[in-house]
């Protein structure tokens, strides 16, 4: 007998984010994020408290994945980012350590919440029209014309996850496979609601990773093909070959008995009646001149053999997953009957062929014309693997997604750091009937301005991992990684070349609490770092040059617009030269 309990009302708490739990279990969860961001960021290895798979990552989607949160905050926190990196595919860890920041930045101002959320919108208007601005600093114009842009950003994202455990020769062959497959799925013929294709990731684990490699088409696995037997496939008089494709059961077990009562004469056997159904079908599919059958579920052995000694290609337990790229690879309508065939639900390739990679064998549908791909990605563990798909699939997102909008930002903590020099820059000239809009008083709106320029400058040193200082130069707001013993000398030496003083600025803002200003990247007046390893990027227009240690030449790196400014860094950045005073 159930027991029953009156209805409890919610309980609304006024101030929950005050509380040492939730504040106790915020910056547990941001240390974590933080120690994981960027190309030198530390893996984690999750595992459930029963043992299990050991998953080594430092990417968002396996993190909060893998993470049990109970916090009601951080719940909501998380599935946002969560949802973000749905849509996007990137930057999620940007994204949830600029939330840590903005919540712990936030919650001991002595400002009430509802005048906060009105003060951030402003900035965060203040930022988005920044970015969109042709003055933008930290905006790159991404060119489909030329392959270096592209080769930069799709580096970018292969280097930013160290679990991928990739050398420099197997990132330039991925890279060039990842450009590849995305010329693949462009459309050849250009039409009003043109759709982009898709990369169909086949996994081969245990090998090297310079055996992957794309092909046009799509790669079906198939164990029971006998290599060295020519396949028979029928072909109509157009020479191509008919397809059809089966989205319903083919085992003849039956319908679901869910979907009401069968009712049965006495001495009418149900299998048998099933069987004559499904050899009744395949005798029209040869009449209809099809040359392969894919069905998405189990087909029964004697159908099989039936449309195999008539020249019929026959292929099932295809999987849900490859039924979108089937039907738009050849044409074809999924069939979910077996009881009916329309002639014009049957699709077309123009060949059918057997690849065999490794162990396995497959069967490579080749259309006439497609955006359909098939990726044979190679890793050296099960673990790598699964990191090194993560980040192939982000890759190509991040590319269709720049097609939309073909703009970048750069990395390596600058443009974090550029937009927090343009909002102290912006907020300290604004009208008063902006805060009379706003309905706060200039010193509330400065308030949230510093806390939220603090929260963007926090992830520029969340790329720091080795004790390096955060250093900021104040002409154009960059981004650099400074060993902490160079740090000390710039104070009393000049710069390498010896044309530039390394005396460090005065403090961010006047009057700044010095135990934030030590959490807080210092500034460097528009002075070069001598000799470091400085993480930064040189803006679009503007004389540049990279900076290290080796003084060897490498591509910028760049971070996606369309998906949220990351401060994406592949271990050696670039520097901005800039003028000196007396220019």
């Amino acid at each position: 007998m159930s027991r029953l309990e009156a209805k409890k009302p919610p309980l609304f708490t006024s101030k929950p984010l005050t509380r040492d739990a939730v504040s106790q279990s915020l910056s547990l969860l941001s240390g974590v994020l933080k120690s994981s961001y960027g190309p030198a960021g530390r893996l984690k290895q999750l595992h459930n408290g029963v043992g299990g798979c050991v998953c080594a990552t430092s990417q968002s989607s396996a993190l909060l994945g893998h993470l049990s949160v109970s916090q009601p905050v951080l719940r909501v926190l998380t599935a946002s980012v969560r949802n973000h990196v749905s849509r996007f595919s990137d930057c999620g860890l940007f994204t949830a350590i600029l939330c840590c920041g903005f919540i712990e930045n936030f919650r001991s101002l002595n400002v009430a919440p509802f005048t906060v959320i009105q003060i951030s919108k402003h900035l965060l208007s203040l930022c988005m029209d920044h970015l969109k601005s042709e003055a933008c600093g930290c905006r790159v114009s991404v060119d489909f014309s030329s392959l270096e842009t592209l080769v930069c950003l799709v580096r970018s994202i292969l280097t930013s996850k160290p679990a991928c455990m990739l050398n420099k020769t197997e990132v330039d062959h991925l890279t060039s496979l990842v450009l590849k497959a995305f010329v693949f799925t462009v459309p050849c013929h250009v039409e009003t609601n043109a759709v982009l294709g898709k990369c169909v990731v086949i996994p081969v684990k245990g090998r090297r990773v310079v055996d992957s490699a794309v092909l046009p088409g799509l790669l079906i696995e198939v164990p029971e093909i006998q290599l060295g037997k020519p396949l028979p496939v029928k072909r109509t008089g157009s020479n191509v070959i008919k397809i059809a494709l089966f989205s319903v059961s083919m085992s003849g077990d039956g319908s679901n008995p869910e979907e009401g009562t069968i009712v049965v004469h006495h001495g009418v056997s149900l299998e048998v009646s099933e069987l004559n159904q499904l050899l009744s079908m395949g005798q029209q599919l040869v009449k209809d001149e099809v040359g392969l059958v894919l069905c998405q579920k189990v087909m029964h052995p004697s159908l099989k053999q039936y449309l195999k000694e008539n020249g019929v290609v026959a292929v099932d337990r295809a999987g849900l997953s490859l039924m979108e790229p089937l039907r738009r690879v050849t044409g074809s309508q999924p069939i979910a009957s077996i009881h009916s065939l329309s002639p014009g639900c049957y699709g077309s390739l123009k060949d059918l062929c057997i690849e065999s990679f490794a162990s396995k064998h497959f069967l490579h549908l080749i259309p006439e014309d497609t955006v359909i791909c098939s990726l044979i990605l190679c890793n050296r563990s099960e673990t790598a693997w699964d990191e090194l798909k993560r980040v192939c699939e982000t890759a190509e997102h991040v590319l269709q997604l720049t097609v939309k909008e073909p703009l970048a930002l750069l990395g390596g903590g600058c443009t974090e750091t550029h937009l927090a020099s343009y909002i102290r820059h912006k907020s300290s000239s604004l009208p008063a009937s902006t805060f009379k809009d706003l309905g706060c008083s200039q010193t509330q709106y400065q308030l949230v301005a510093d806390g939220f320029c603090r929260s963007l400058e926090t992830v520029a040193r969340s790329l720091s991992h080795d004790g390096e200082e955060v250093l900021t130069d104040m002409v154009y707001g960059h981004c650099w990684l400074v060993p902490s013993e160079i740090g000390r000398k710039l104070r009393r030496k000049p710069c390498s070349s010896g044309q530039r003083s390394g005396e460090m600025s005065p403090p961010l803002c006047d009057g700044e609490d010095p135990a934030v200003l030590g959490a807080s990247p210092r500034v460097l007046a528009g002075r070069e770092v001598p000799g470091a390893r400085p993480c930064s990027a040189a803006a679009p227009g503007g004389t540049h040059r990279e900076l290290c240690p080796s003084g060897c030449a490498r591509h910028q790196d760049l971070s996606p617009v369309s998906c949220l400014p990351q401060g994406k860094c592949s271990g050696e950045v670039l520097a901005r030269k800039t003028k000196s005073s007396s220019d």
